[in-house]
């Protein structure tokens, strides 16, 4: 197997590290972007739908086994999001998808039915509004992320041959 499929399960590790360390610390009233998501959108861009969705249901498994979340609704949003992303790689604009502001716009796309999945399974409470849920945990979530993933427009970007 090449180090090519293998380098987004090794790179999910370090990722997960420095969001669990690292990114709370940079948290507005609560709210904390996911890089976790970010990569998971560069990856499903630049390798596919099917490789997306996949690496998606890893992310998400390992995340909540790591962290201790509820079994599976990491699981399902990340899945979700990784098949969406998957919509824009196409041979002629993946390219064009990560290295511009559309990369923005799909990350905060993703982030929104990740944040709105991961939401409804575990932070739906009786005393919690519908409302007050969308908008604390999936709306601002979403849309830091998706400022949080312009920083990664302007690192340059290697495209590998198979």
């Amino acid at each position: 197997m090449k180090f090519f499929y293998i380098s987004p399960f090794l790179v999910f590790f370090f990722v997960l590290l420095i969001q669990v360390t690292i990114v709370p610390l940079i948290s507005i009233a609560g709210i904390v972007p996911d890089i976790i998501l970010v990569t998971l959108v560069y990856y499903s861009i630049s390798r596919g739908q099917l490789y997306g969705t996949v690496l998606g249901a890893f992310y998400g498994l390992s995340g909540d086994l790591i962290t201790g979340s509820l079994l599976g609704s990491a699981m399902l949003a990340k899945t979700l999001a990784g098949f969406i992303a998957g919509y824009f790689s196409s041979e002629t604009k993946r390219d064009m998808n990560i290295s511009s502001f559309n990369f923005t716009i799909i990350v905060f796309i993703c982030a929104l039915v990740d944040s709105v999945i991961f939401a409804f399974f575990s932070a739906f409470d009786l005393n919690t509004n519908l409302v007050t849920l969308l908008f604390e945990h999936a709306l601002l979530p979403s849309l830091y992320t998706a400022l949080i993933s312009i920083l990664f427009i302007f690192f340059p970007f290697r495209r590998r041959k198979i």
